[in-house]
């Protein structure tokens, strides 16, 4: 060995992370094909075992370490939703840099010796922001999405296009591992136009997706309404449900492969709803019976991660109690792996499963992700949001927030009223949040969750000054009222009876808060930002209790970690060790209650209440 070899190894040694480290397997590059009931891979019969795990959901600084997770458990496919609204959050503005670099995603994945399976969308539910549509989208208010509307697939096409630039290279047959795409994602739940779908699976494929194996996802109920001919067909549904769920997948394709495309084994959580706990040993019974079947499955989710920022979606249940039901920003979904990306429980009974199923001993697990617990440390610094304000906008009535370019946030309507006046200030539905203030004094709430449209108002003699300000809690994700994306307020306001005119809009979209101006230490009221800092002598990630916050965002370095609501269950947003720096790290807060000396602190691990035990208090 020469001594420049040696020197070069020495320094390896030295500062480990100068050196790139090797891939744990050998890539993988062959195609996938599909032979009579079962798939093939170089000529021999393959089953696919993959997890869900969601790119833009997690950090970039964490995507190895989470693929060499799923390799540890003895995956050998990664499936990922792509997010349209992220990465193109105006129109023909793409944005693939950062968290949203899906080619190097797939390329690490692959380096790992994992396949990947691509939902690419254009919807893909996920419990993600308006299914992954963008918002701008709403701002034309005849465009029709999930439909054959030419301006949408006008939209979806140049979408695709611009994805393919960057996945088209990695399929499986130009010796990529991406080993198949998905045809739009359940849309059997939402509607029956196989042309529309058609219309998808050839932009698709024109965007140089469709070289390997396609498919269509559903539940058992939509297969109907969702397969295409020649289209591999896939089923989803829960624990406890296999059985009847692929009973009803060889039904309707018999001579298939039977692959679950979706097996959940979590759920997700709501605000004002308990945290979801699923049962691990149903589940890893149900996953040995599928693999002993010779079934391909994919665990929904291996990962769920977070909804960083406002990107969090919502339910409507059109059902006997028909409300509106945002998600949380925590994406733990009970996974096999928790937010933070450590194994649960589930990981040991799983990959124990698997190894049984193969015969083949995976990889040990990496090592454990450093975690840190800050002491508590005070917001001592505020600022009021009515010094914060833009200039506002001339309207004779209030608008949706697409109407002023304005996708996600809040906005303020302000109007003046001459009184003596009295009756109910009608809102209508508001989507989804708002707080009404009379000259600055907060007067009611009314929340979309509990079908309120409206509160009391007396004013005295004289002027004042009504505001409403309105926060975009998520749009929906799932269901026929997915079509209707707009934020803000969306109906006449009315005071007695009698539609106000002449308003004033501030546009309050919170993309940053690096410009907030007026910090004091001094008490303010009504809403605001606080700030302060914590210390960290090495960078590690640590869950922050927000807890004595009441309805609001949080900012870490001007990362934007997520949503506060006292409602729980969610109490603590999940901060991960790459967004933190060694040393003095700066934390915003912004709360509509302005809460006194509010204090966070950290913890190791993520804290929930139970809405339902407040709720008898």
């Amino acid at each position: 060995m020469s001594l420049g070899l040696r020197g070069i190894l020495a320094l390896c040694l030295v500062a480990a992370f100068a050196c790139p480290a090797e891939p744990v397997h050998a890539a993988t590059s062959a195609s996938i094909a599909i032979e009579g009931d079962h798939f093939v891979r170089a000529g021999r019969p393959h089953q696919i075992i993959s997890g869900s795990m969601d790119f833009q959901r997690i950090p970039r600084g964490y995507w190895q370490d989470r693929l060499r997770k799923a390799r540890a458990m003895g995956l050998n496919t990664i499936t990922t939703y792509v997010y349209w609204n992220a990465l193109e959050a105006q129109p023909g503005r793409f944005d693939f840099s950062g968290d949203n670099d899906v080619a190097t995603f797939v390329r690490m994945a692959q380096r790992e010796g994992l396949d990947v399976i691509v939902r690419p969308g254009p919807y893909v539910c996920a419990e993600w922001e308006a299914g992954g549509l963008p918002a701008w989208l709403y701002a034309d208010p005849h465009l029709r999405v999930r439909t054959r509307d030419p301006k949408f697939l006008q939209r979806v096409e140049q979408y695709f296009g611009r994805l393919g630039q960057e996945l088209s290279p990695l399929m499986a047959a130009h010796g990529g591992p991406i080993i198949a795409v998905q045809v739009e994602n359940e849309y059997g739940s939402y509607g029956d136009d196989r042309s529309y779908m058609e219309d998808i699976h050839q932009a698709l494929i024109r965007a140089g997706l469709g070289t390997n194996l396609m498919f269509t996802s559903d539940g058992a109920d939509g297969l109907q309404h969702d397969a295409l001919p020649g289209v591999l067909a896939v089923v989803n549904f829960g624990t406890g449900d296999a059985s009847k769920a692929f009973g009803a997948l060889k039904a309707f394709r018999p001579g298939q492969p039977m692959m679950a495309g979706e097996y959940w084994d979590g759920w997700f959580d709501q605000w004002g709803v308990a945290h979801v706990h699923t049962d691990a040993d149903a589940q890893a019974r149900e996953l040995a019976w599928m693999l002993a079947q010779g079934y391909s499955v994919n665990i929904y989710m291996f990962e769920g991660g977070t909804t960083f920022g406002f990107m969090n979606g919502a339910n409507f249940h059109d059902d006997a109690t028909d409300h509106y039901a945002p998600e949380t920003t925590s994406y733990d979904y009970d996974a096999v792996l928790d937010e933070a990306g450590r194994p649960t429980p589930k990981f040991a009974s799983f990959r124990a499963a698997i190894a049984k199923a193969t015969g083949a001993t995976p990889p040990p697990l990496p090592a454990p992700t450093p975690f840190m617990a800050p002491p508590a440390f005070a917001l001592g610094e505020h600022a009021s949001l009515w010094d914060n304000l833009p200039a506002p906008i001339a309207v004779d009535t209030p608008q949706s927030m697409e109407q002023f370019g304005q996708n996600y946030g809040y906005i303020l309507y302000r109007t003046e009223l001459d009184g003596p006046a009295a009756g109910k200030l009608y809102l209508g539905e508001v989507r989804d949040y708002a707080a009404v203030y009379v000259d600055q004094k907060l007067i009611g709430t009314v929340d979309r969750r509990l079908k309120q449209v409206g509160v009391p108002i007396t004013l005295d003699a004289g002027r004042h000054r009504i505001d409403v300000l309105v926060e975009n809690t998520g749009r929906i994700n799932y269901g026929p009222r997915l079509a209707d994306g707009r934020a803000g307020l969306v109906d006449p306001v009315l005071l007695d009876g009698k539609e106000l005119h002449g308003w004033q809009v501030y546009p309050l979209p919170m993309s940053s808060v690096a410009a907030i101006r007026g910090w004091t230490t001094q008490p303010v009221n009504g809403p605001a930002f606080h700030r302060g800092s914590f210390q960290a002598s090495q960078p590690a990630d640590t869950f922050l209790d927000v807890s004595e916050l009441g309805k609001g965002l949080l900012w870490v370095n001007g990362h934007h970690l997520g949503r506060i609501w006292d409602i729980g269950p969610q109490q603590s947003l999940y901060l991960p060790g790459p967004w933190v720096k060694q040393g003095d790290n700066a934390v915003v807060a912004f709360d509509l209650q302005t809460p006194n000396q509010p204090s966070l602190r950290g913890l190791t691990h993520a804290l929930w209440s139970n809405p339902a035990a407040q709720a008898t208090e």
